[in-house]
């Protein structure tokens, strides 16, 4: 850190804590002093500050610098997503989904330190890297402050105008009929600085494509993304901070051509599924208000937060009836605000105490207009009386609302031992009234030790309650859809619990010289109630289920290197996930087949992958910079209850980028290659437990960018 979390320094400390000449400084006038721009100053303490208030003792931490996103190929232009790749033990799913950690999704976003409540899953990213100055990837386990969604951590701290003043506006596009113009600027005015971006996404592979095919059939995307950030110092120990952002997208789905048809509807029985034509849009709106106050011993942050999103999907009414028995106009939307504090106070040079509290609210509306065809009782199409199909179809509207809570405090010690040990050991209560009302007492404790100057060592427990996403769980009647070609194959619904789990962490990290860093870290975690989730219609709305038991475990392996000019990475994770006895939302699987043999054996996780790679290089020479990217993957589940395995698959991505000066201005070309080795690979084949159509990785697209600097 450049200077301590103390506040109420003078502008003398201040400037000395930069590492600036104290005698220099004592020897200005009072005049230079005041001419000093102070807005960076003043914004760079109180981040520290912030940062001293959500510490990271004892979890695994994995950061990307802007500079390290910048360097990579697509650089800012990449999807969040496609940037967190780069970090260990984060696997790659359809539709844009990472998996940590062996978990389907729980993961928690912040954004300055504030949590953002999470948004109804869909294809697109409603958060993106262009607006981070720094991404960190936390996991492991966990310290107090953290609750709700434990596989990953992901803060964002966003671009400062005080401290990254100036902008720039670009092009970017190529392949697939892609096009991106963006824009983004800072700057500060008196005490006061503001941030703001904003871009523009048409291209014409919005998802992944289903065949094998240079590009898919019937899968445009627009979509538009803007994020604001402004701050300005009330007083030399209050900041004010405002900042939010909005995503707005419609997609194509895109087709699967040769499929045949299931169902006969008015008289038809053929349809060419190439010309299906479903839709679906998503929208995502948050903001949040943050007041920061520092003392002499303490640092405090009161935010208040609030985020609406939706996503309707329209479906092809006569095609999705040929081929599904089923015509899904679906709608979900949830609107969630509420309050987040968080607090440090140095009780002495031994100990830091620490605690805060979490408390939201949030409505959530589901809504179906299914269109079906009369069913025999088992889901297959009704016969008249000489064994022609009942084929004129018919609408069942089914729609629910909740209002739920979630509430949580924690309260933890820092206590540093000695001046090689740490210990942070904490307890957080969590409370939820949503469609089940649950709490949960969680002790957490951590360790680090510093065995020698180049290396540490840390492990810990952390006892986890994650409560199911409330924008995804809706209240079906089951009942509307008897003798109908929607309905379910059994009717069991229990509704879906918390998730609850004890997790152990242990790891080391050794500098072998001040440019060479590895680290292992290696985890376990036994699951009550193991939270997943599954795609069981048309529309990209997952719906949450409970295995009874579940087990996750695994190791990983990182290095890095930076010297000068060049930086390499390295990650390598080998983990396992599995399930047995589905407890809730029963009636989505099949009860002759897959509940019986789920209900006495134990059975991979389908995003369980056992082994997952990523590593990277950049090199900058002469204002050029050439960088490489690599994942790999040794294939996700696939087939009944996932005891199979898809084929391993690999993908490189490469650029190059140069900044040119052209009179005063400062204009950077890149050139960004895509699955440069064009590898076809399939991520899913529409196989396994709650997975919905085959999904291919891209093929080899060329993009091009111009950035101009403002």
């Amino acid at each position: 850190m450049l200077w301590s979390p103390r506040f109420g320094l003078s502008m003398l400390e201040i400037l000395c804590s930069l590492s600036m000449s104290c005698v220099l400084a004592q020897e200005l006038s009072a005049e230079e002093l005041v001419a000093l721009p102070t807005i960076d100053v003043v914004a760079a303490r109180f981040n520290d500050a912030r940062n001293s208030i959500l510490p990271q003792v004892g979890a695994s931490s994995y950061e990307l610098s802007r500079s390290a996103i910048e360097a990579a190929p697509q650089g800012a232009n990449a999807a969040l997503n496609n940037v967190l790749l780069q970090a260990p033990g984060v696997a790659q799913d359809s539709f844009g989904q990472l998996h940590v950690r062996g978990d389907h999704a729980n993961l928690q976003y912040r954004i300055n330190g504030v949590i953002i409540p999470e948004a109804i899953s869909g294809f697109g990213q409603a958060l993106e890297a262009r607006f981070a100055d720094r991404i960190n990837l936390m996991t492991g386990a966990l310290p107090a402050q953290y609750g709700y969604r434990t596989a990953g951590v992901i803060d964002i701290q966003t671009k400062s105008g005080a401290l990254t003043p100036g902008g720039s506006v670009s092009v970017y596009g190529g392949g697939a009929g892609t096009f991106s113009p963006s824009i983004e600027y800072g700057g500060s005015v008196g005490r006061w600085d503001y941030y703001i971006s904003g871009n523009f996404l048409t291209s014409g592979r919005g998802i992944e494509n289903p065949a094998s095919s240079f590009l898919p059939t019937h899968d445009l995307t627009n979509q538009g993304k803007g994020f604001a950030f402004i701050s300005g110092a009330i007083d030399d120990t209050t900041r004010l901070s405002f900042f939010g952002g909005t995503s707005m997208g419609t997609f194509k789905i895109p087709n699967n051509p040769g499929q045949a048809t299931s169902f006969q509807v008015n008289g038809l029985t053929d349809f060419d599924s190439s010309k299906l034509n479903e839709h679906q849009r998503e929208e995502n709106h948050y903001g949040v208000v943050a007041l920061q106050k520092t003392f002499d011993r303490a640092d405090a942050q009161l935010a208040y937060f609030a985020r609406y999103s939706a996503t309707h999907f329209t479906p092809d009414m006569l095609g999705d009836l040929l081929f599904n028995g089923v015509a899904s106009d679906v709608f979900r939307s949830s609107f969630a605000q509420g309050v987040q504090a968080d607090m440090s106070y140095r009780l002495d040079e031994s100990h830091t105490l620490r605690s805060g509290l979490f408390f939201s609210a949030e409505h959530t509306i589901s809504g179906n207009r299914s269109t079906v065809l009369p069913g025999d009782g088992t889901g297959a199409q009704a016969t008249d009386v000489f064994g022609a199909p009942l084929d004129t179809p018919f609408a069942i509207v089914d729609k629910s609302s909740k209002m739920g809570y979630l509430a949580g405090v924690y309260l933890q010690d820092e206590w540093r031992a000695t001046e090689r040990l740490t210990i942070n050991a904490g307890l957080r209560f969590d409370q939820m009234w949503q469609y089940v009302d649950a709490n949960q007492l969680s002790p957490r404790i951590n360790a680090v030790y510093k065995l020698t100057n180049g290396t540490t060592l840390h492990a810990g427990y952390a006892r986890y309650f994650t409560p199911p996403p409330q924008e995804l769980v809706a209240s079906s009647t089951l009942g509307l859809f008897n003798n109908t070609t929607n309905q379910p194959q059994n009717f069991l619904n229990s509704p879906v619990q918390p998730e609850r789990s004890h997790y152990f962490d242990v790891g080391f990290t050794h500098k072998l010289n001040t440019n060479l860093q590895i680290g292992v870290d290696g985890y376990y975690k036994a699951v009550t109630n193991l939270l997943d989730e599954g795609q069981f219609g048309q529309a990209l709305v997952f719906t949450p289920f409970n295995y009874a038991q579940g087990r996750v475990y695994g190791v990983e392996g990182t290095f890095s290197y930076k010297q000068d000019d060049l930086s390499l990475y390295g990650n390598i994770a080998w983990g396992r996930a599995m399930g047995k006895n589905i407890v809730s939302g029963q009636f989505n699987f099949d009860p002759v087949a897959e509940l019986p043999y789920i209900a006495n054996h134990w059975i991979y996780l389908d995003h369980d992958q056992r082994l997952t790679g990523s590593a990277g290089a950049s090199f900058n020479w002469n204002d050029t910079t050439f960088s490489a990217k690599a994942i790999y993957g040794s294939g996700l589940r696939a087939g009944f209850v996932n005891t199979g395995v898809l084929p391993a698959y690999w993908q490189v991505d490469a650029g190059v980028s140069h900044e040119f000066n052209v009179g005063n201005e400062k204009i950077t070309a890149r050139l960004d290659v895509i699955n440069l080795f064009d590898n076809a690979y399939e991520l899913r084949d529409g196989s396994g437990v709650g997975v919905g159509a085959p999904q291919w990785g891209p093929r080899r697209t060329i993009m091009l960018g111009l950035r101009r600097a403002i």
